[in-house]
Formats: C-alpha cells, sequence, structure tokens
C-alpha cells in the first residue's frame, strides 16, 4: 500500500529529513584523508541523537552502524570500519534519522582530498541525474517518469544505471511502497499525488552496472571494480511539484 501522508504527518517527515541533512552538514568537514568510517559514524550517531532523533539504520535488518559509508567501487551498503580514507577516494554516506517514529533518508557522495577527473565526472552526472529525476515529480505523473528521466540522463553520459537496487516510499519504515527504479518507462508505474513521500536515489557506475554482495552481507560493489556514486533526497509530492525534505545540498 502507498500511503498518502497528513500534514502533521509530513511535518514530523521534514524534522526528520531536515536532521538527516544538518548530519550531513556536519560529516562534511570531517571527510578528509586519514579518518576512519567508524569514526564518521560515531560522529553522526551522536549527532543525530543530540537532536532528539535515532539513528534508521542502526539495527535495520541487522545492519550494525549509523552510516552506510561506500568507498569507490562499493555502490551501497558500505559498514564503517577501522578503514582509513585516503586521498583520491569517493565516498558515498547514507544517513537515516527518525523522529517521533518517522524517517528522513539521503545520500551524498563525497570527494577526499584531490580526485580523479573520472571520480569528478561520476559524481557531477549522478548529482544531476537525481535532479532530472526530481523534476518529472508532480502529482498525475508516474514513477515510470522519473525512472525514465534518471535512466535516460544516466545512458546519455555512459554511466551503468545498477538495475537491482531502487529507490522507494518513506514514512514510518525506512523503506516503503513504492519502489522506485532508476530505469523504466514513462506513462507506467505508481500514479505521484499529492501528500507521497519517496526517496529517489540513482546509484550509477562508470563501467559495468553489474553487481556482486561482498561476503558481509550487505556491502554491494562494481563487479568491475569501477568507481560508483549515489545520490538521495527525499521529497514530499506537494500540489504544484513536489518539496525536499532532506535539505539542498551541493555536494
Amino acid at each position: 500500500m502507498i500511503n498518502i501522508r497528513s500534514e502533521r504527518e509530513i511535518g514530523f517527515l521534514e524534522i526528520a529529513g531536515n536532521i538527516v541533512y544538518q548530519t550531513h552538514c556536519y560529516l562534511k568537514p570531517f571527510v578528509k584523508a586519514g579518518i576512519t568510517t567508524d569514526e564518521l559514524d560515531k560522529l553522526a550517531e551522536d549527532f543525530i541523537k543530540k537532536h532528539d532523533c535515532t539513528p534508521s539504520f542502526k539495527g535495520y535488518e541487522g545492519f550494525p552502524k549509523t552510516l552506510c559509508t561506500s568507498i569507490n567501487s562499493e555502490v551501497v551498503h558500505g559498514i564503517p570500519d577501522k578503514r582509513k580514507l585516503k586521498n583520491g577516494d569517493i565516498i558515498s554516506i547514507d544517513i537515516g534519522a527518525c523522529y517521533k517514529g518517522y524517517h528522513g533518508d539521503s545520500a551524498w557522495t563525497y570527494a577526499v582530498g584531490e580526485v580523479s577527473d573520472s571520480a569528478k565526472y561520476i559524481m557531477e552526472h549522478t548529482e544531476k541525474a537525481l535532479y532530472a529525476g526530481l523534476k518529472e515529480i508532480k502529482p498525475g505523473a508516474r514513477i515510470g517518469d522519473v525512472s525514465s528521466a534518471i535512466q535516460e540522463y544516466a545512458e546519455s553520459h555512459n554511466l551503468g544505471v545498477v538495475k537491482e537496487l531502487v529507490g522507494h516510499g518513506v514514512g514510518t519504515n525506512v523503506h516503503e511502497e513504492p519502489d522506485v527504479p532508476n530505469y523504466g518507462q514513462r506513462k507506467t508505474g505508481p500514479v505521484l499525488k499529492e501528500g507521497m513521500v519517496i526517496a529517489v536515489e540513482p546509484m550509477l557506475t562508470l563501467g559495468s552496472p553489474e553487481i556482486v554482495i561482498l561476503d558481509n552481507d550487505w556491502t554491494i560493489e562494481t563487479e568491475d571494480y569501477s568507481l560508483s556514486a549515489h545520490y538521495e533526497h527525499t521529497v514530499v509530492v506537494t500540489s504544484t511539484g513536489y518539496k525536499i525534505l532532506t535539505g539542498g545540498m551541493n555536494g
């Protein structure tokens, strides 16, 4: 079932989303060579809890940490550990926060120091693919319109679209209906209605879109070890379009 949220519920979702955005802003200066992903995770957990929220991902289906930290060829669900970030890395940081039972969810990809032109390329165009999808959101549009716009943008820039991983509804669960794929046909899929809340999240690669799951049963990596980037916003469908609930970050 796809939920239509009341004004009161959207208010809670907006607070949760804002804390996610603030957590991204707080972490960004710490994303430097030498810091471990565990250290970033602790910073994020403390910040989220200090703002009257709980981490959405910690304990979700057994996930052990607050953040998903996915480095270079890792697409999503990287588990924070003792690895230190290195100059030239890119890292996707996926953050979820829960306020009074309502969730916010947003991922962003960050450069660590000076990165290669190819790293800059995939970061720039994955972010732009996100906004290409968001532009399609309004009452009466369909999920396929969003999905198709992301796919068209990605493929026009020779990026691989990971098809096994999708965006999703957000509400009292961090993952709800509907699925929001990053590929598809226009004028297909569920109709968007005012009050629907969805997370749109292109996960793109510089090479093959084929993926593998690592031995920890969580982290997903590109099969050919090509770089991957991930950008995600939670948005609510409004009477005229959409509103981003997780801030207006520019990388």
